[in-house]
This record gives C-alpha cells, sequence and structure tokens, in this order.
C-alpha cells in the first residue's frame, strides 16, 4: 500500500516539476472564467470539444496539463481568442469580423493544399444551403 501511495506522490511531484506551474495555473482559471462566462456546465463544455467531463475538472483543478490542442479545441469551438487562453492578452472572444476573418486565414494557411480545397468546397456548399 505504502508503495501505491508512494508512487503516486512521486508522480504528482513530477508532473507539477514538469509544467510552468504559474502559467499554467493562470491558463486553468481562464478555461473555468471562459466556461462560467458561457453558463456551461463542466460536462457540456466537455462534450462540446469531444473530452471527458473528469479531463475539465482536472485542468480546472491543475491537476492536469493544457495543453496546446486543448487550447485549439476550445478557441475553435467558443470562438475564444488563444492568446487570451494562453497569456491573458486581449479579450475573450473575438469581436471583430476582421478578426474573425484574420483567424479564419490563419487556420486556413494551416492546412495542406488538398484540405484546402475540401474546405473551400464545403464553404461553397454551406453557402448553397443557406442560400437557398
Amino acid at each position: 500500500m505504502r508503495i501505491v501511495k508512494s508512487k503516486v506522490i512521486n508522480y504528482n511531484i513530477a508532473h507539477y516539476v514538469f509544467l510552468p506551474y504559474d502559467m499554467n495555473m493562470a491558463v486553468s482559471k481562464r478555461i473555468r472564467q471562459l466556461r462560467q462566462t458561457l453558463n456551461m456546465s463542466q460536462v457540456e463544455f466537455a462534450k462540446s470539444i469531444y473530452i471527458s467531463n473528469g479531463y475539465i475538472a482536472e485542468l480546472e483543478c491543475d491537476h492536469r496539463r493544457v495543453n496546446d490542442r486543448i487550447i485549439h479545441l476550445i478557441s475553435l469551438t467558443f470562438g475564444a481568442n488563444e492568446r487570451w487562453l494562453k497569456f491573458g492578452e486581449g479579450e475573450m472572444f473575438f469581436k471583430t469580423p476582421g478578426e474573425k476573418l484574420q483567424r479564419m486565414v490563419n487556420l486556413f494557411n494551416e492546412l495542406p493544399p488538398k484540405f484546402q480545397d475540401y474546405a473551400m468546397q464545403q464553404i461553397e456548399q454551406l453557402l448553397n444551403v443557406t442560400n437557398g
């Protein structure tokens, strides 16, 4: 039994030593603030980004590392500003159409050419559905 407890303690120590703890703590608080601003439970928030509600709870309590993938998912799903999530800079949400357009252009440019073509086809189909 002591060996198990010792392993857990060692894991937790290694976990926190590995992380930039103060920065990560601020990110986890901003994730909670965003979720509360959206008036969502942890369960609703987690389902929206296809992760477990336990994972969100652990992120918000600083028991798990907030990685770039999670930040990117949150940003894409809720229109949250990635710089605000990571560093507390700027507004929580993208406000102007120009900011949204710049975000779309940046995301589009990250795609390989064949996926850019696919994205264009999907946008055109979406426009056809909404216009007619």
